[in-house]
């Protein structure tokens, strides 16, 4: 009978860490969405909207794809180590940012406003092109990994302002 012998067979931490995260992300997205949901299916049906509105079922796959970008810059730039300020100072932005991404679905969707929306989503804007400028100072492919995020929020913030001129 042959044992294992468990050191020689490779570390498999990071890879539980980085599912760990992505999957974080991936949830807690999806939940802000699955709360406002009977909003979206009523209120926000009924809302005029810009011809450059995409079809409801795009969203989400879209977030899903950005939420484990997210996930894996946020991965990647605590791998470089929490004891490193700039590491440390990467990732508030990037909590700041998160907890802004989340509360805009419940101000927009779950209050039905609008212009509430803008007032979350612009410095939502802002907070990720910050968390994009310091997750590049810590680990360049993490901020490359945010930037299909800053597009889509800036095209989603049109929307929502585009949407509030029309109602």
């Amino acid at each position: 009978m042959s044992t294992v012998d468990w050191r020689s067979l490779p570390d498999r931490r990071p890879l539980v860490t980085l599912s760990s995260v992505v999957v974080a992300c991936i949830l807690l997205g999806a939940a802000g969405g699955l709360i406002t949901a009977p909003q979206i299916e009523t209120w926000y049906s009924t809302l005029d909207k810009p011809g450059f509105t995409p079809p409801s079922w795009v969203f989400g796959p879209v977030w899903t794809v950005l939420y484990a970008l997210q996930g894996l810059a946020a991965w990647l730039v605590w791998k470089a180590g929490l004891d490193r300020r700039r590491v440390r100072i990467a990732l508030a932005l990037f909590t700041i940012q998160f907890v802004l991404n989340l509360a805009w679905s419940p101000a927009f969707f779950g209050l039905e406003s609008p212009i509430l929306g803008l007032a979350v989503i612009v410095p939502l804007w802002i907070a990720i092109v910050a968390t994009i400028g310091t997750a590049a100072r810590v680990e360049r492919r993490a901020a490359a990994l945010l930037v299909p995020y800053l597009a889509w929020v800036s095209f989603a913030t049109a929307l929502n302002y585009a949407i509030w001129t029309l109602n």
